[in-house]
């Protein structure tokens, strides 16, 4: 969830530090430092943006070709200075940053203080970094074995990089569970928990995997596993430009996303359609498997669960596979039952999603077949799954998430028709006929995005309200969810997504004329009933907001205000039907003057339970 960026090489570290750091700051943190190492080591850190790091650091010395810096998301301790990372060791041996947590903390911290340590802060990485220096100096190994030694008593996850300040030529860096990825140059390496600070510099990665552990020199990479085992680094390239995690003309990096989507989308079923066919080439191994499976679990969290919900309808309506949708922090730790003929679907943006990876271990240890779905090329969920599609989305910054929501439907929506025509539960004009529309989304999306200043112009009405209501049928109930979340999450507005039907089974009593009710009501077997929960709505002196077909002659004579979309297939309707409903979100947050690129509390990876 936090930030991590670091530097070894001839070039001045501060200012690639630093602006590794603010490619980081959608990430979602609450304080910043960092540590530059140039003979004495230095370090500097405060509460707030990286901003108030830089100000806070001023005129003050940053000399140095060597250093580590960090943004900080809360978890022990609140945020302050000295909870801000990075921690030195007690003696000034070592220097540490650190993303995740370690569980047994408390434990190991009581050992070290019957040993003399004093502790400054409140995190479980200052124990851990005095934990280190403990270990070299007793035992008087190097940096190295000091670092292995110590993580061997560690519980929990971590993304480390540490100087020793005795061996001043060296970054050491550790992972498990907690993403870290190493940038491969010319005399010089970059280290960061995604590649976004890397793409300036390098498109030469290398991804450590859970228990390596790198000793990385100006002109030397060596990794190592935790049990002392060397390897040779497997240097991938970064398939993304620097311009794409840049605004360009948009204001924010959520509104540039949101305008993406016509592209990702294709960019997410390109080279898969074509000649009316549909090929996945990540599941050819799975297919036979996928095409007898009598069950298909689909696990994600937040925004990825509710792709997940269009998953099941998909699924069970062109495929004919009964579907069951998880939420992976439940699931992780529910007395599930799965059986090994199971198919395991985990989806996640990021592909670091700690729930979620949790999930996957435990549905392979069950012995179910288990594929992922994920934005990130080496990512973890990709490397710990047996097959899957990545969504092509590119790099999506804003916390919020939109153009993953569409991509991983996209897929979703591939892998169904895919499994339904070899299912024979779809015909082949039928599927032939679905691809023709798939293929016109896009272009209907671009539509939809020409209407950005009607939507400016409702947002306007409703931007002091304290709550919402999300209602939908079908395939429109999982965009009611994502929708009500797209609220929450960036205006902090309270808002609440349900089944159209199930509104008089409670909600209705909250209906009044202080809060909007929006409706997602395409033309589809169930509109009457839609048609009939609206104006149960405004009999109550509700407020309705109702996204329909361009050309809806009823649902527009009673709605107060009507966004239209064009017409498709009922099954590719979420594609279309949730932009209105995020470009709403945005401008509603926007003129409340919310932050809505990092909303607080939030971050965009939670690599952390």
């Amino acid at each position: 969830m936090c930030g991590i960026v670091g530097y070894i090489g001839d070039r001045p570290a501060y200012p690639i530090l630093m602006t590794g750091l603010k490619r980081l700051e959608y990430r979602g943190y609450d304080s910043a430092g960092v540590s530059l190492l140039d003979g004495d080591a230095k370090v500097y850190k405060c509460k707030g943006k990286v901003s108030d790091l830089e100000q806070h650091i001023g005129e003050q010395d940053t000399h140095g070709f060597l250093g580590i810096g960090h943004t900080r998301w809360a978890t022990h301790g609140e945020p302050n200075n000295a909870n801000a990372h990075p921690h030195q060791s007690q003696n000034g041996n070592f220097i540490l940053i650190h993303n995740g947590i370690i569980e047994n903390y408390s434990r190991l911290k009581e050992r070290l203080i019957d040993r003399g340590y004093n502790f400054q802060s409140e995190t479980d990485t200052e124990v851990l970094v005095n934990l280190i220096e403990y270990i070299y100096l007793k035992g008087k190994v190097s940096a190295e074995t000091a670092v292995r030694l110590a993580l061997r008593k560690v519980i929990g996850a971590y993304g480390l990089v540490i100087i020793c300040t005795d061996e001043p030529d060296q970054l050491i860096a550790a992972r498990k569970g907690s993403p870290l990825v190493i940038g491969v140059g010319k005399g010089e390496y970059f280290l960061a928990s995604d590649a976004t600070p890397i793409i300036e510099h390098t498109k030469s990665v290398v991804y450590l995997n859970d228990n390596d552990i790198a000793v990385i020199r100006k002109e030397e990479l060596v990794l190592n596993t935790l049990e002392n085992n060397h390897f040779t680094p497997k240097v991938q390239t970064i398939d993304f430009d620097i311009g794409e995690i840049d605004k360009g003309e948009f204001e924010h990096f959520m509104l540039k996303e949101i305008f993406e989507q016509p592209r990702s989308i294709l960019d997410t079923f390109r080279g898969r359609v074509k000649d009316d066919k549909i090929y996945l080439g990540g599941l050819f191994e799975a297919m036979p498997r996928l095409e007898n499976a009598n069950r298909i679990i689909i696990i994600g969290c937040g925004t990825s669960w509710h792709a997940a919900l269009v998953g099941e309808y998909l699924f069970e309506e062109f495929a004919r596979i009964s579907v069951e949708v998880e939420y992976a922090s439940e699931f992780r730790y529910r007395s599930s039952v799965i059986h090994k003929d199971d198919i395991v679907i985990a989806i996640s943006q990021s592909g670091e999603t700690a729930d979620t990876l949790a999930a996957i271990k435990k549905a392979r240890e069950a012995g179910a077949l288990v594929l992922g779905i994920c934005n990130v090329v080496g990512s973890s969920i990709p490397r710990e799954t047996s097959g899957g599609v990545y969504t092509h989305a590119g790099p999506e910054i804003g916390v919020a998430s939109t153009k993953a929501f569409t991509a991983q439907v996209t897929v979703l929506t591939m892998i169904a028709m895919l499994l339904g025509k070899n299912r024979k539960s779809l015909s082949d004009q039928k599927y032939r006929n679905f691809i023709g529309e798939l293929k016109k989304v896009p272009e209907k999306i671009e539509e939809i995005l020409l209407l950005n200043d009607l939507f400016h112009r409702i947002a306007s009405l409703y931007k002091d309200v304290n709550n919402f209501l999300y209602l939908g049928r079908g395939y429109s109930f999982p965009v009611a969810l994502e929708g009500a979340l797209k609220l929450k999450e960036i205006s902090y507005i309270h808002a609440e997504g349900y089944p159209a039907a199930e509104m008089k089974h409670g909600p209705i009593a909250l209906i009044d004329k202080k809060m909007p009710v929006v409706v997602i009501a395409p033309q589809d077997a169930s509109y009457d009933k839609i048609v009939s929960n609206i104006q149960e709505v405004k009999a109550r002196g509700g407020i309705v907001i109702a996204v329909v077909n361009q050309g809806d002659k009823t649902i527009s004579k009673i709605a107060d205000h009507v966004f239209e979309v064009p017409s498709t297939d009922l099954a590719l309707t979420p594609l279309l039907t949730v932009i209105p409903l995020q470009l709403l979100s945005y401008h509603i947050a926007v003129l409340r003057g919310c932050n809505v690129d990092q909303p607080r509390n939030l971050a965009k990876s939670v690599t952390v339970e």
